[in-house]
């Protein structure tokens, strides 16, 4: 088994552990079909996923007709109900994630999950999906408040702090995440099978994963990694 050098490894969910597109997919459409659109295909979905449901939203009607804040707001309500009435129909951990998961736990690191879902979906969803107790702390992108969420590096610190600090690494698949990482100090990996915006090469990870089976042999690449001099070490504003 390969040893690595890290105490904790933080993963953002949708696209990254999870694969939440078949039910985020439904759940936009539900909002959509309520507004008259058409519906939008997982194909198109995929590449709005990851600034939280009401960024999704909004690009979906975007692309979908023009839209005014009113609309917006009760298509956002509908979502959320139909979502998390829906949340885990479609939704399984990528291929290997789990074995990841054992294999970093049974070398005594700490793993959480640090997504920019609402934190009370975040553990509906893991709790549905039976793996929630696994991970030591859930930071969903309303935890510390307005503004704080993912790419801001505030939840990469929250995590570190509450799992009891040490050396971490944060693997995620959009610039939300990288950057995330970046700012607060920690060497960021990118999943190449996630809910990409863009090509993977332009996430500027430090580096990229094409299956979970890669994980543990990367963060052991990464035994001495340091941040950039230029790193921002201040707080990241939103």
């Amino acid at each position: 088994m390969t040893k690595i050098s890290f105490d904790i490894v933080g993963f953002d969910l949708d696209g990254t552990f999870v694969d939440t597109s078949g039910d985020l997919t439904d759940s936009v459409n539900h909002a959509l079909a309520d507004a008259g659109r058409a519906p939008l295909s997982r194909e198109a979905v995929i590449p709005m996923i990851g600034g939280g449901a009401r960024h999704m939203l909004a690009q979906g009607m975007a692309a979908t007709g023009d839209h005014d804040e009113a609309a917006l707001d009760r298509g956002y309500r509908l979502l959320l109900d139909y979502y998390e009435n829906n949340i885990s129909r479609h939704s399984r951990p990528f291929p290997g994630a789990m074995a990841a998961l054992d294999a970093l736990m049974a070398q005594g690191v700490k793993v959480a999950i640090v997504t920019n879902k609402l934190e009370r979906l975040a553990k509906k969803l893991l709790g549905e999906l039976g793996i929630a107790d696994r991970f030591g702390c859930i930071l969903g992108g309303d935890t510390l408040g307005p503004g704080m969420a993912k790419p801001n590096r505030a939840p990469i610190d929250a995590m570190i702090e509450r799992l009891g600090g040490g050396r971490a690494a944060f693997v995620g698949d959009s610039h939300f995440d990288i950057d995330a990482a970046r700012s607060a100090g920690v060497p960021g990996i990118a999943v190449s099978f996630g809910f990409l915006m863009q090509p993977v090469e332009e996430l500027r990870a430090d580096a990229v994963i094409d299956r979970y089976e890669d994980l543990l042999p990367t963060l052991e690449r990464l035994r001495s990694w340091e941040p950039a001099a230029t790193a921002d070490r201040s707080a990241a504003t939103p």
